[in-house]
């Protein structure tokens, strides 16, 4: 039963009012129970049986006994068809025969340079992440986030279950207006707590891809670096290989140059929405570390002085 079904129920005619007040209460009881794990992950389906649909035991009806019948005459057996319509049919299964329309035939092109000899070196992405002080900022942060909202969640749906509590322990003392009004407000409430809930886990989410961004593209760099200083020109995925041998390792290596060359991100504050953050022009981005990088680099040299004057001669 859904949040909305519950207050179909409430809204009936005068002739289901006369109906219990606890039935009520039990139909909003089975809404909060649907309605509290919305922010959870998607239900798996019932089973491999069932198809991943649940259906109904009262869906299932049992089969009618088998009926006795008499047996009736065996119908005349059919006259083989004529063997012209075979020859049609088997027309009809064979795909025709398309000519080809000619295409133009291509010159051998002249002998090129050879590509150079493979180098191969290997890397751990993973490796490089446990390593990596910047992603263990963002994984320390974020994580409290991700904590705190939990906890939060936890607190608001203890709330409703208290005041589901209060509306079956009152319920009896109460009109069914009253009971109506105290359903709807309190679906209200729980509909909020979705909304709110959702959005924060949103902007969990995408600082996350603002922060986890600035590392992927740093890493992109600092692995070429290396495997260039390596000679390496081609570099492979340590799980995707079964052999090699250290010397084409540079998970550490590259662990170590992307520590110096960004020990840490930019992470937006808590409860700052990214998108709106973007709209205002305050987030940084690459167009401002370009502006910057000029005033990181060595002062330009100072214009040599003009000579001094010439003292004046005396007379």
């Amino acid at each position: 039963m859904t949040g909305h079904s519950s207050f179909a129920l409430a809204s009936a005619s005068n002739s289901e009012v006369m109906m219990p007040k606890f039935n009520r209460t039990a139909a909003l009881s089975a809404a909060l129970l649907s309605i509290s794990v919305a922010l959870a992950p998607s239900a798996m389906a019932q089973n491999a049986g069932g198809g991943g649909w649940f259906v109904p035991k009262a869906a299932q009806q049992p089969a009618p006994p088998a009926a006795h019948t008499q047996r009736r005459a065996p119908s005349p057996v059919p006259l083989p068809a004529a063997p012209a319509d075979s020859s049609e049919a088997d027309q009809q299964q064979t795909p025709p025969v398309l000519p080809l329309p000619p295409i133009p035939s291509m010159q051998d092109l002249p002998k090129s340079v050879a590509p150079p000899a493979t180098v191969i070196g290997v890397i751990s992405v993973s490796g490089v992440m446990r390593q990596s002080s910047a992603a263990m900022q963002v994984e320390r942060t974020l994580g409290g986030r991700r904590d705190a909202l939990a906890q939060d969640l936890q607190k608001e749906q203890a709330g409703w279950r208290d005041e589901q509590q209060n509306l079956q322990a009152q319920a009896k003392s109460m009109t069914s207006d009253q009971i109506q009004n105290r359903e709807r407000s309190l679906q209200n409430r729980v509909m909020k707590a979705q909304r709110d809930f959702r959005n924060r886990n949103r902007i969990i989410q995408e600082a996350a891809q603002v922060s986890l961004g600035q590392i992927e593209r740093e890493l992109v760099q600092v692995i070429q670096k290396v495997a260039a200083s390596h000679g390496m020109n081609l570099v492979l995925h340590s799980e995707q290989v079964a052999l090699h041998v250290d010397g084409q390792d540079i998970t550490n290596e590259v662990a170590k140059q992307l520590n110096g060359v960004l020990p840490s991100v930019f992470i937006p504050d808590a409860n700052v929405d990214p998108e709106v953050l973007a709209k205002s022009g305050k987030m940084p981005t690459t167009a401002d570390a370009d502006q910057e990088a000029p005033a990181t680099g060595p002062a330009p040299a100072a214009a040599p002085a003009a000579p001094a004057a010439a003292p004046a001669a005396h007379k």
